[in-house]
């Protein structure tokens, strides 16, 4: 058995899942006026990301049902009790990931967002699924919120916030990822360096493409 699948969060993420599809960003009037040429540049961007993300602040912004399962169950499987995630969003990925240590007899998971209006719905979604005693949010620009205060050891670490930022994030965590630490980066082809650097046999990872949009690594260093 596991609360994955049970009440009360199997129907909390039916619901959210619902609402995903009604508010995605392609229906979004708030960047309505963006071509798809702009959206791309924005999203590789180091510096003007923030400007998209600003403007898809009511926006979930959710990792797909197959991801969200995939991420439980490599948390599940791996047995992890402590985890690392760039970019909370609505808590939909934070929810799956926290079920796994709540099935594993519990553990912390780290994540991280800095738009303050999501982080009151993720903690809202967070407590309704009874998950949020396993969550601290850090409110703010990951690379500061991330770079203090880390468990000495990463059994797993998300990758679902700004696309460019995934290589900093990972140098914040990379000494703290055991042997054998999943990392799942969501929309990774947004970060060219990102993949580059973790598909490069001398770097420690093995590394390969997981479904239309992530890319699953394990640190083997």
């Amino acid at each position: 058995m596991t609360i994955l699948t049970t009440n009360p969060l199997a129907p909390l993420l039916d619901r959210l899942f619902e609402e995903a599809k009604t508010a995605s960003p392609a229906t979004s009037s708030a960047i309505a006026d963006l071509s798809p040429e702009e959206r791309s540049r924005l999203m590789q961007s180091k510096t003007d990301y923030i400007d998209l993300y600003a403007r898809l602040k009511d926006v979930p912004l959710p990792v797909s049902r197959e991801t969200g399962a995939l991420l439980y169950m490599l948390a599940r499987g791996c047995g992890a009790r402590t985890i690392v995630e760039f970019g909370t969003s609505f808590g939909i990925s934070t929810l799956h990931l926290a079920a796994a240590l709540r099935d594993n007899g519990g553990g912390r998971l780290i994540t991280s967002e800095f738009e303050p209006s999501k982080v009151a719905r993720a903690r809202d979604n967070l407590t309704a699924g009874g998950l949020v005693d396993l969550v601290e949010i850090r409110v703010g620009d990951a690379l500061q919120t991330l770079s203090i205060d880390l468990p000495d050891t990463i059994d797993l670490v998300l990758l679902d916030g700004a696309k460019a930022l995934y290589p900093e994030v990972l140098s914040l965590v990379e000494s703290r990822l055991r042997s054998g630490a999943f990392i799942v980066a969501d929309n990774a082809d947004y970060s060219p360096d990102y993949l580059a650097r973790v598909r490069s046999p001398g770097n420690g990872y093995l590394s390969t493409p997981f479904g239309d949009d992530v890319e699953l690594s394990m640190r083997i260093g």
